[in-house]
């Protein structure tokens, strides 16, 4: 449990990043690892979406806070096939759409549960082994099958830069995705609109706020370092 003085260094935290978002952009507290008591003060200061990646530890969370009925939970990380059904049940966002596969899937689960999640098309600018999602090319080549889900609200694009790379390097790939994002709006034969670019963490939410960012993912920033 965290002591007074541990819950005012947190508070006093998210109370700085906090304002260097601008009101235009939505801010999702990463919340992997991060106790419920301190899920709280982010709550009390005004943070109303929670990103979460494993559905177990999802789950529990949102039986702790079921009180609290106001909350987005945000599906930021890589979601497997087979917790597909899950993720629709727990969360009205899933940021981490990374195939054609994925999306056809939840489509049909969504259909079934009566469900219309907001998703985000997760695309890799430049190659990056160690990332999931599109590359550009195969994305444009899918975009046209996407166009014929009903169940999924596509929304968005969401990017994670390679590891290690200079900040002129990271700000381009964050303005390469808004080109992109612009270039996929202007087909008028599409359903959907990319309103939404979910990019920025951490370490580079300036940039991404900078080239057009509407809504950053934030962990480590807000709540300090957590095991994995």
């Amino acid at each position: 449990m965290a002591d007074s003085f541990q819950r005012e260094a947190i508070a006093q935290q998210i109370r700085q990043v906090c304002q260097t978002i601008p009101d235009s952009v939505r801010l999702i507290a990463v919340t992997k690892q991060v106790p419920v008591e301190v899920m709280k003060i982010a709550y009390d200061l005004g943070i109303r979406d929670f990103g979460e990646s494993r559905i177990q530890e999802t789950a529990i969370k949102q039986g702790q806070l079921q009180d609290l009925t106001d909350i987005t939970w945000h599906m930021i990380g890589h979601l497997q096939t087979n917790k597909a059904s899950k993720a629709i049940e727990q969360f009205q966002w899933i940021h981490s759409v990374d195939s054609l596969k994925l999306a056809q899937r939840l489509d049909q689960l969504a259909a079934a549960a009566s469900a219309k999640p907001n998703v985000c098309l997760q695309v890799k600018i430049v190659p990056d082994p160690d990332k999931f999602g599109w590359t550009v090319s195969e994305l444009w080549h899918d975009l046209f099958m996407l166009n014929q889900l009903k169940q999924l609200d596509i929304v968005g694009l969401m990017t994670i830069p390679p590891y290690g790379l200079e900040s002129e390097e990271i700000l381009n790939i964050f303005t390469l995705t808004r080109k992109f994002a612009d270039r996929i709006n202007l087909q008028p034969e599409l359903n959907f609109k990319v309103q939404h670019l979910s990019m920025g963490m951490s370490d580079d939410y300036l940039l991404a706020i900078q080239s057009g960012a509407t809504m950053v993912r934030l962990g480590r920033i807000l709540f300090g370092e957590r095991s994995s």
